[in-house]
């Protein structure tokens, strides 16, 4: 047997010739268009879909819901058919802020038409972890453009409105929600409240671990199979991994009622 595989190795076809940094960089040049078509695609997608879900296309064809429909006509999964309208909330909300920041803008660069084909470099996961705080993202890209143009920007281009969309839903993605405002008058309430905040702080973190390995579009019961080994093996209860990643996808203390806190 080991002759056999020998004889296999050295039979082989000819080795290769040594990549070219020249062919090295043509070949990530593809994959990188590559990518931008598919996130491209992936936003004419989500508008579709957006449109499709608020006319609520199943009815008049015979399914009772969404879910149904999706699994009737394109065969997609519930968690996949729930991750499109994910995708289409947080674009349409991105889309309408940089609309909004186009129509006052003096620019020739960003119109509101242009503004929803842009493609902002986002993958379909960053578009997932955001949509429950899409208004959040919306809100912050609308305070950022404005303050742009406030400071003298004459003109609002394609690269500077990818540039304010890019962050804000990583600054959105990556920060904990803040505390509540109007901390106590009594030392000691403050005290533990500061506590809880700490608490709420590295939940929060421990959440977005979470959903990167349980991916938003997961259901809690989906989630709870994929999370029950990695939680045993880092010693944390099941319940608190499932209720971090509900906190860290909603940004709401309540979801961690009843188990963290």
């Amino acid at each position: 047997m080991g002759e056999h595989d020998e004889d296999q190795e050295h039979c082989a076809g000819p080795a290769r010739p040594p990549l070219t940094e020249a062919r090295a960089r043509e070949m990530t040049a593809g994959l990188r268009g590559a990518m931008d078509d598919v996130r491209r695609s992936v936003a004419v997608l989500a508008a579709r879909v957006r449109d499709a879900h608020a006319a609520r296309v199943w009815v008049p064809l015979g399914h009772s819901s969404w879910e149904s429909y999706c699994r009737a006509e394109f065969g997609i999964s519930r968690a996949q058919a729930y991750r499109l309208l994910d995708v289409a909330r947080s674009l349409t909300a991105i889309h309408g802020a940089v609309a909004v920041a186009a129509e006052t803008s003096r620019t020739r660069d960003t119109s509101p038409t242009t503004a929803a084909a842009l493609d902002y470099g986002l993958s379909q996961r960053a578009l997932i972890a955001v949509s429950s705080r899409a208004d959040v993202v919306a809100e912050l890209i609308t305070h950022r453009l404005a303050t742009l143009a406030h400071s003298g920007l004459q003109a609002l281009d394609e690269p500077t409105a990818r540039a304010v969309v890019r962050q804000a839903v990583r600054d959105v993605h990556t920060a904990p929600p803040p505390p509540p405002a109007d901390p106590p008058a009594d030392p000691a309430v403050a005290a533990l409240r500061a506590a809880v905040d700490d608490l709420a702080t590295s939940t929060h973190a421990i959440g977005e671990l979470m959903l990167e390995v349980a991916p938003a579009y997961l259901s809690d019961t989906e989630a709870a199979d994929v999370l029950a080994l990695l939680c045993d093996q880092i010693g944390e209860p099941l319940d608190h991994g499932l209720a971090a990643r509900r906190y860290a996808m909603s940004g709401d203390r309540r979801a961690l009622h009843g188990t963290v806190l």
